[in-house]
């Protein structure tokens, strides 16, 4: 896999990572590894661990860091494809888009009418900050409204794009979600790569500014989720979103 510019299997594109993107992606690479492994069934538990090894042997040995980037990505992917091979994948689910958000830096993003969605995420949306965000593998941010009516009816002052979420999703499970979901939104298909820290930029949309309400390590089920975007398109409020076991 040495000097591939584009892999249609894993969706890796050279030219849209940058040095800074890969180094601090690479930081991120057991973690990613082992979150997509997470809550597999003990038959795939080897077989899956001596995956993951090998990839970050891979990673390490090679000194090209954006060949790392797709080793990386690829292993994912594969993790993925061996999952959904023994029929341990998230099961088929139909929502919609409640609402698409965008700002021209942090929090609360705000309603916007359409979203042309790219590798690198919503056209015209930008992150204030872009030392924890903006990867490809971050191209989207994504949460459910369903969640956060939960936390409105709990008296937190919170609302659709307060949290920083490009896409709004009502109608599906969040407790169900996992790294390598595929996903369905309008003409665009993502891919699950990681749930959201929350950052103290959060801590006022929550009663006590208690951010660890939205920490994946302590609440899975109402995390938000960064995706990466396989198929590029555009999506409007209304649009279809399933989540698919293929």
């Amino acid at each position: 896999m040495i000097g591939v510019e584009t892999c249609d299997r894993c969706g890796f594109v050279r030219s849209e990572w940058n040095e800074q993107d890969a180094t601090r992606t690479l930081q991120h690479a057991d973690r990613l590894l082992r979150g997509w492994s997470a809550d597999a069934p003990p038959t795939l538990e080897a077989k899956l661990e001596a995956r993951r090894i090998d990839d970050l042997k891979a990673i390490e040995a090679s000194p090209d860091i954006y060949d790392d980037v797709h080793w990386l990505w690829h292993g994912l992917v594969s993790i993925a494809d061996v999952r959904r091979a023994a029929g341990d994948s998230v099961q088929r689910q139909a929502g919609a888009v409640a609402q698409l958000n965008s700002s021209d830096g942090g929090v609360p993003k705000t309603a916007v009418e359409s979203a042309d969605v790219g590798v690198r995420g919503v056209s015209g949306d930008r992150q204030g900050s872009r030392v924890h965000h903006g990867r490809p593998w971050q191209a989207l941010c994504l949460w459910s409204s369903d969640v956060i009516g939960a936390f409105a009816a709990d008296g937190h002052p919170i609302a659709p794009g307060s949290v920083g979420e490009n896409i709004t999703i009502s109608g599906i499970d969040w407790s169900s979600l996992r790294g390598g979901t595929i996903i369905d939104i309008g003409s665009v298909r993502c891919q699950l790569s990681a749930p959201a820290e929350p950052c103290q930029k959060n801590a006022q949309w929550f009663t006590d500014g208690d951010i660890s309400l939205i920490d994946p390590s302590i609440h899975p089920e109402t995390s938000r989720w960064y995706a990466s975007v396989i198929t590029p398109g555009s999506v409007q409020p209304g649009d279809a979103v399933v989540v698919s076991p293929i």
